[in-house]
């Protein structure tokens, strides 16, 4: 079997029964759309594996021992590159600036291009999903969230642009920043 469809299969089954909260959509079909807008950028199947796989280590009982036992040292390395770490005494909620300061010096250090490539399909997937929300809801869409400060959340969606800028001549970058613009009221 194809590594892509390995990790595809694994995928669903980690991510069996998950909803999306924000958006009440199935759980998998963020990792689909991520893999997706990954595939956009590279052809690389161990890149794409691990972007299908990228928040199993986060959002379900996969460790990253399984995903090295069941991919290898690379897709795991990978998954690594793109999982937050996890603060057990702090609430999600206390902990999330913590968390995207410290991702955020991860990805501005990284030189893994394959890292990148991913954190833009994630980022990329996840503005989408937050465009829908803020069609329905307008500015009260970030009561629904972790981190409720919409100049906060700005100040993170904006800096992972600018650590990615990279790819801006790439239509993944340019449609993130066109919707981060358009959500934060910037320079549409």
């Amino acid at each position: 079997m194809d590594l892509l469809e390995k990790a595809i299969i694994f995928a669903v089954r980690a991510h069996e029964g998950m909803i999306r909260e924000k958006s009440g959509m199935p759980y998998i079909l963020h990792p689909i759309e991520a893999t997706t807008i990954a595939s956009t950028l590279t052809t690389d199947r161990e890149v794409l594996a691990a972007m299908m796989l990228h928040d199993t280590v986060e959002d379900t009982d996969t460790a990253f021992d399984d995903i090295r036992r069941e991919f290898g040292d690379r897709v795991e390395q990978l998954v690594h590159g793109e999982t937050e770490k996890e603060y057990a005494e702090l609430s999600r909620e206390e902990s999330w600036k913590l968390r995207k300061e410290e991702s955020l010096t991860r990805l501005r250090a990284n030189q893994d291009r394959s890292v990148k490539i991913m954190w833009l399909s994630d980022k990329l997937s996840n503005a989408r999903s937050l465009l829908r929300i803020f069609e329905e809801r307008g500015d009260a869409m970030w009561e629904l969230f972790h981190q409720k400060d919409k100049n906060v959340q700005e100040w993170y969606y904006r800096s992972v642009a600018d650590a990615l800028s990279e790819f801006s001549e790439t239509p993944a970058y340019r449609e993130y920043v066109l919707l981060i613009d358009y959500i934060f009221g910037g320079q549409t």
